[in-house]
């Protein structure tokens, strides 16, 4: 694998890169995403050290998307990009199928690092999730690489399931998060990106991720409704690998 040390242009990590939008106070919030986990995950939410600190909206529509229809990940690898508080992975550990002794990744960058594992904890999941710092552009971490199943093309080998929810919302990272993606997506990789437009920026973005990969806008129920509300989910897949 080639290195890509920090450098001025991925350097924009160190920025405060909060969306517009009112704070709230620091607090838990318990979550059953409608009824779909018996058990309710606990999230604490804190901005003080940046945006993903909180509940977004394209978090609760991946977390519930996931749990209705990829409820088994028996022998799939799974990492989560940019997890904030890590509300996707934390849902999908509670409420579906995950090989065992195979610890689900959350990532994101190094001030979100503390709420991961605090939110790990309070949900009792230190077994079967795992916090790690993962910045977009940069080498794949050591830990990430580690948990790579076999070499499936060209001497690398990638994850199964890579679940990113609103990773969008910072033109300047969106170069640095593309890289990740390519990094991360493989021939039978799956990726379930979901974000809520809030400006002609994002557009950009996917346009950008449609030149790299195959993306499907992704049907279920309360699609329609999360459209309105301009909450998009996609499946992203390699250009070489399978489409079905």
């Amino acid at each position: 694998m080639h290195s890509r040390s920090p450098t001025p242009e991925n350097d924009i990590f160190s920025l405060s890169i909060v969306p517009d939008r009112e704070n709230k106070a620091a607090g838990t919030t318990s979550t059953d995403l409608e009824g779909l986990l018996q058990t309710p995950i606990l999230l604490h939410e804190d901005l003080k050290q940046g945006c993903g600190g909180q509940l977004w909206p394209a978090g609760m529509a991946l977390a519930k998307y996931m749990l209705k229809y990829h409820r088994d990940l028996r022998d799939k690898s799974v990492i989560e990009i940019g997890a904030g508080g890590g509300l996707v992975g934390l849902a999908v550990a509670s409420g579906c199928l995950i090989s065992n002794g195979e610890k689900l990744l959350v990532t994101d960058q190094i001030s979100m690092l503390s709420l991961m594992e605090k939110n790990i904890a309070l949900n009792a999941l230190e077994s079967k999730v795992r916090a790690l710092v993962y910045d977009w552009g940069t080498d794949m971490p050591t830990e990430v690489a580690s948990r790579l199943p076999g070499i499936h093309s060209q001497g690398r080998a990638f994850l199964d399931v890579v679940l990113a929810a609103d990773c969008v919302y910072f033109e300047p990272a969106f170069p640095l998060l593309l890289q990740t993606l390519a990094d991360l997506i493989g021939p039978s990789t799956v990726c379930y990106f979901c974000f809520k437009k809030r400006r002609k920026a994002d557009m950009r973005f996917i346009r950008d991720l449609m030149k790299k990969f195959l993306v499907q806008e992704t049907e279920y129920e309360g699609s329609v409704q999360d459209r309105r509300d301009t909450i998009f989910l996609y499946k992203v897949t390699s250009k070489a690998g399978e489409t079905g």
